[in-house]
């Protein structure tokens, strides 16, 4: 077996935290002015502002790469705390509408604290995070406001869901259009083009070898324009998994009605021209099937590695009853 090259070392002067599902990695930015990366997973807000806290004393300012609730679930705590919060210009103005579509919270089903976006950021722009400046790089595809952070200096490129170590982030045909994959697949090339020396991904550890990850994303990413039916199945694979993660599991009984109550299973069931019902029993089977997803003492669970949430943090107000709110 070829040995793999190490990963590079990464600067004193930021902090990285690899964390398990829900939540999404975050990077911590101390300094003139203390910046925080994402907030991860609402029901543990409490342990995300703590550790950035504790590293970095107060946080100045909140960069999310997207909207989803494992980025954004310790905005509203940090915001509450003084951080102000910062996030691609799409999101920053639908959050500002108060949306009814606000972090796709009501569609996923998945529970975010109401916050606002007090910086909205466009392509190119630079941003002083800690002690260095950053660059926005815009990379719709996985979610249209989604965004990358580029420092020249380090050629250190954050890349939010964009890509992993494994994978590459699921794409909403239904919401998004029939382009999204395309999309995702130019983003891909915009940020290879960079040649960054380390990637900072949202989920699982930093690539030993940046310009390898790159390469199988691409080619992951192109599997999902060649197949949008494959595209389809990948995106309710992801939501219904993490779905289970933050639930402790569903009972087994109860988890296709759940299904057929989802606004993301109808869509995913017309784009394949089948029922929600025949999707949803579908799913289950073949992530069964696949060992994604197991049943144990009558729940079906998550079989990725994840952290529990406390139940109560399912319970929060969507988007559309978000109160009105004056920017930090």
């Amino acid at each position: 077996m070829t040995p793999q090259p190490p990963t590079p070392a990464l600067p004193s002067w930021l902090t990285w935290w690899q964390r398990p599902f829900p939540d999404a990695n975050a990077l911590l930015l101390p300094g003139q002015r203390p910046a925080l990366v994402d907030t991860g997973f609402v029901g543990h807000a409490d342990e995300t502002a703590a550790w950035a806290r504790a590293h970095a004393g107060n946080i100045d300012l909140v960069v999310n790469t997207h909207w989803h609730s494992d980025h954004v679930g310790g905005n509203a705590l940090l915001q509450a705390q003084g951080a102000g919060i910062a996030a691609g210009t799409p999101e920053a103005e639908a959050i500002s509408r108060r949306d009814p579509g606000c972090c796709a919270a009501e569609y996923l089903d998945q529970p975010v604290a109401p916050y606002t976006v007090d910086v909205p950021l466009d392509d190119g722009q630079v941003l002083r995070l800690g002690d260095a400046d950053w660059e926005v790089v815009r990379t719709p595809g996985h979610t249209p406001g989604h965004l990358a952070l580029w420092q020249p200096e380090e050629r250190l490129l954050v890349v939010g869901d964009a890509l992993s170590d494994y994978d590459v982030g699921w794409v909403n045909l239904a919401l998004d259009g029939p382009d999204a994959a395309a999309t995702a697949l130019a983003s891909l090339n915009r940020m290879a083009d960079l040649g960054p020396c380390r990637i900072l991904p949202s989920h699982g550890p930093i690539p030993a070898d940046s310009a390898a990850a790159f390469a199988a994303a691409l080619l992951r990413a192109q599997r999902l324009v060649d197949d949008p039916a494959g595209a389809v199945w990948y995106g309710a694979r992801r939501i219904f998994a993490f779905a289970l993660m933050i639930r402790d599991g569903i009972p087994a009984d109860e988890v296709e009605s759940y299904l057929h109550d989802r606004a993301w299973l109808a869509d995913a069931a017309r784009l394949l021209d089948v029922t929600a019902e025949v999707l949803a029993a579908e799913l289950v089977t073949t992530m069964l099937g696949s060992g994604a997803i197991v049943l144990r003492d009558g729940r079906i669970h998550a079989a990725a590695h994840h952290t529990p949430v406390a139940p109560e943090a399912l319970f929060l107000p969507r988007p559309r009853a978000w109160p009105t709110a004056e920017p930090h």
